[in-house]
Parts: structure tokens; sequence; C-alpha cells
């Protein structure tokens, strides 16, 4: 086990289950290793915290809670850097940015494959999409 300190404090992981990006994130390219927190709060986002640089965390979710029709399937040269075949599952997340306005936005343009069994993980561009790197949630409609 090693230790990290944090901005959620010290961070105990195992090296061996951390979460590997083979090409960092973009703009982030040199940070290829991640923990991800314990969700402490019910809902749908989640922290993962920089091995490389403590003080480096980034919020995830998964788009689909927000975006139904959302939908990204690797390709073959994203399912070889992950390591999987086209048997494996391979998850989509999404980085979300929480301004200091709240009005809180998806990056649904640059999403997150993420490969559970080799727990590895790709941030791809997705080009001639709609959606935007700073998409954002839709409005909740006010059913009274």
């Amino acid at each position: 086990m090693k230790t990290i300190q944090s901005r959620f404090g010290e961070i105990e992981y195992d090296p061996e289950n951390t979460l590997q990006f083979p090409e960092g994130l973009i703009g982030f390219e040199n940070l290829r290793d991640f923990v991800v927190m314990p969700n402490e709060k019910e809902g749908p986002l989640f922290w993962i915290q920089s091995v490389d640089d403590p003080q480096l965390a980034f919020i995830l979710t998964d788009p689909t809670n927000f975006y139904y029709d959302y939908k990204v399937v690797p390709d073959g040269r994203e399912r070889q850097k992950l390591g999987i075949d086209e048997n494996d599952d391979c998850l989509v997340v999404s980085v979300v940015t929480v301004p200091p306005s709240r009005k809180i936005t998806l990056n649904l343009a640059a999403p997150i494959l993420f490969a559970p069994r080799t727990n590895k993980a790709l941030q791809v561009i997705l080009e001639g999409t709609q959606f935007s790197p700073q998409t954002p949630l839709p409005e909740v409609k006010d059913t009274k």
C-alpha cells in the first residue's frame, strides 16, 4: 500500500488497483494513475484523484443519467489501447465542471472510456458530434 496527501486528506491506495490512463487526460497527458474515491454522498457524481499530482482531482459521472440517448462505442484501436476485445464491458463517463456560477456542464465531446476488466481508461475526442465540451445539464421541469 502507498499513501498520498490530497485535497481529500491522506489517501491510502494499492498501486495495483489504480485506474490507469495510458495516454493521460486531454491537457494532463503526464498524469497516468488515478484513485477512484469512494462516493460519500448519494448521487451520480464521483471523484478520481491523481496519484501523480495529489492536488488534482476530477469529478466524473455517467452521462446517460442526464442524456439517455448518449452512446459511445469504442473502435478497434481504442479497444486495443484499453486491452479489451468486443466481448468486454466498456463504460463511458464524462468529466463534470462546476464553475463558480454553479451552472454545471458535462464534457460530452471528449468522454472517458473505462474498461473494468483491465482497469484502464482512455479519453477520446468525438468528431462530428452535436455535444460540446461544456454541455449543460438538462433543465429539470417543474411538474407542479
